[in-house]
């Protein structure tokens, strides 16, 4: 039985299929609000068609939120209409885009005395017993390795999470990306120390997880939510840390690059190509949204500004800083 019940139910559920099927679903976010989009049609519009009325009212900028929440909420209804345009399906107008208020973040810049910290509580993580002891156990074998690989290979979270175990080429040491922001694909070629660490932690997982789809499964069968990581990686770096800032996990992304050019300081000749290598290997499209890390610390854009002179002004300032 159908959970959308509008009269346009069937067309939803060929787009949550096809999202679902090319791997760019999100159940959360997307599956929440298109229901309750589907759930406002069918109580106000019992058996009608999409109109364009009930996409501009359900639409609208409710007085309870934000510009940022109102893009979230109605996003899935705008792919929704974009789906029925390329399917030929329907006329009617994708909402509005309203300008987010989009904030500056500063990543933390980490020291080498809270890493160590940090991936020392990795390291110390004690199962638990009981009904939680088998996802305890695959917790305390993860972590370490999840995070490092973070730390070591510069890739996204997001990445990391939906890193397939048939993509990862431990013979040759090479990630092949393929979910990932903007859905490029690329390669990423690991440091013989943390593709050993990968072997270890692909044996050990296999021990408890046979036959994984993903590297990095979850108990479920599923890759680790956005929020698993960002729980766990709250915890340990509380313990090892203290409450410092906001740090994240994804500021592990913006250390990979820092530290990468920062060991280039040398070497002004190949300083183009090596940016042009760390790009790609990042799943970049081009390097001055690489560039665009040393933007939020000052006192790493003044070597950066030397090497590239003028063009780092004028190619930074326009570059976002990236989601995961």
């Amino acid at each position: 039985m159908s959970i959308y019940h509008s009269g346009f139910s069937d067309r939803i559920e060929a787009f949550v299929n096809s999202r679902k099927t090319s791997g760019a679903w999100n159940e959360t976010v997307f599956g929440l609000n298109i229901r309750a989009f589907d759930h406002y049609c069918a109580k106000h519009y019992p058996a009608e068609a999409l109109r364009q009325e009930m996409v501009d009212t359900w639409c609208a900028k409710r007085e309870t939120e934000n510009v940022n929440s109102c893009y979230t909420r109605t996003l899935v209804i705008r792919l929704f209409i974009e789906y029925l345009h390329k399917h030929g399906q329907t006329d009617i107008l994708p909402p509005p885009v309203l300008k987010q208020n989009k904030k500056r973040r500063i990543p933390h810049a980490f020291s080498q005395e809270e890493l160590e910290r940090f991936f020392h509580e990795c390291d110390s993580i004690i199962p638990c017993r009981g009904r939680m002891a088998y996802a305890s156990e695959l917790r305390k074998i993860t972590c370490p390795v999840f995070f490092r690989l973070l730390y070591s290979s510069g890739i996204r979270t997001t990445e990391a999470r939906f890193l397939m175990r048939s993509s990862v080429d431990l013979g040759h040491g090479v990630l092949d990306i393929q979910k990932s922001k903007g859905y490029d694909q690329h390669y990423v070629a690991l440091h013989q120390s943390i593709t050993e660490l990968l072997e270890r932690y692909d044996r050990a997982a296999d021990r408890l997880c046979p036959d994984r789809t993903y590297f990095f499964e979850s108990p479920t069968g599923q890759p680790y939510s956005r929020a698993w990581v960002s729980y766990n990686f709250s915890v340990l770096w509380k313990k090892a840390n203290g409450k410092k800032g906001n740090t994240v996990a994804y500021d592990l992304r913006h250390n990979y690059a820092t530290a990468n050019i920062n060991s280039w300081k040398d070497d002004v000749f190949g300083f183009n190509d090596r940016l042009h290598y760390l790009a790609r290997s990042m799943g970049h499209r081009d390097t001055e949204s690489t560039l665009y890390y040393y933007s939020v610390v000052p006192r790493l854009a003044d070597m950066i500004q030397e090497k590239t002179e003028e063009s780092f002004n004028s190619i930074v300032p326009e570059v976002d800083y990236e989601e995961e």
